[in-house]
């Protein structure tokens, strides 16, 4: 009776892994690997010394035909596209993050605001870092309505506003039962990083292969740092 059935078990054994695999992990998985290749395939397009095709059609479709010093829409939209940019720069994501912390120190969950700020402090460093070896200049297609000194490649506006925007909606997705609100709290995340890379385009800041690469690094930057709490958190859990 038992010989009966060893072929099924030894059948299913290639299965296991699988089958332990939880959707989750599955998606940030696919998530990592093509955001990975995604950066990897843009930065040898911001290599190139020939603008792509794409970049320049994408960039200009932002501007009035015929006069590439006046983006589409009214004034007002271009106040708020200023505004828009603002919430992927440097002073509002170190103001958030430093706020998230600190709440989570004076909360006594010092570990987690351990993990913040290496997952945000490290993103930093990664888009210097990436920013510094490919050397791309800025877009000089269109006029710039706003001042930038930094390389062009990858956005640290679109991949910093990844990092640290679906740091915390992931950590507040955790943090609640409903369903609705963990899909909420990070379709937020991406709505917002969204947002801030589509504002860079529309300010002539960037290229949109910049923008592109900004996000898929900053998606796969985020979900790595997701996977090491997730791991953590379980690995610490105690049985009940």
């Amino acid at each position: 009776m038992n010989t009966k059935h060893e072929p099924t078990r030894g059948f299913a054994r290639p299965f296991d892994f699988f089958n332990r695999m939880e959707f989750p992990v599955l998606l940030a998985g696919i998530l990592i690997a093509g955001g990975l290749w995604g950066l990897f395939e843009l930065a040898e397009i911001a290599r190139d010394p020939v603008t792509h095709d794409l970049d320049a059609r994408i960039l200009l479709a932002f501007r009035e035909p015929g006069d590439p010093a006046n983006p589409i829409g009214s004034a007002n939209v271009e106040g708020w596209m200023r505004d828009m940019t603002a919430l992927g720069g440097t002073a509002v994501l170190v103001l958030l993050t430093a706020l998230v912390i600190l709440y989570l120190l004076m909360a006594g969950k010092w570990q987690i605001a351990l993990f913040v700020l290496a997952a945000v402090g490290g993103g930093q460093i990664v888009s210097t870092l990436l920013k510094l070896g490919i050397d791309r200049p800025r877009p000089d297609l269109v006029p710039h309505l706003m001042l930038e000194t930094s390389r062009s490649f990858p956005s640290g506006h679109a991949m910093m506003s990844a990092v640290t925007y679906l740091t915390l909606g992931s950590l507040l997705a955790r943090v609640v039962k409903e369903r609705r609100l963990k899909i909420f709290f990070l379709t937020v995340a991406v709505l917002l990083t969204f947002i801030v890379g589509v504002s860079r385009i529309y300010l002539g800041v960037h290229w949109p292969s910049d923008v592109l690469a900004g996000w898929c690094a900053g998606f796969a930057w985020a979900m790595i740092w997701w996977l090491i709490a997730r791991w953590w958190l379980k690995n610490r859990a105690t049985p009940p």
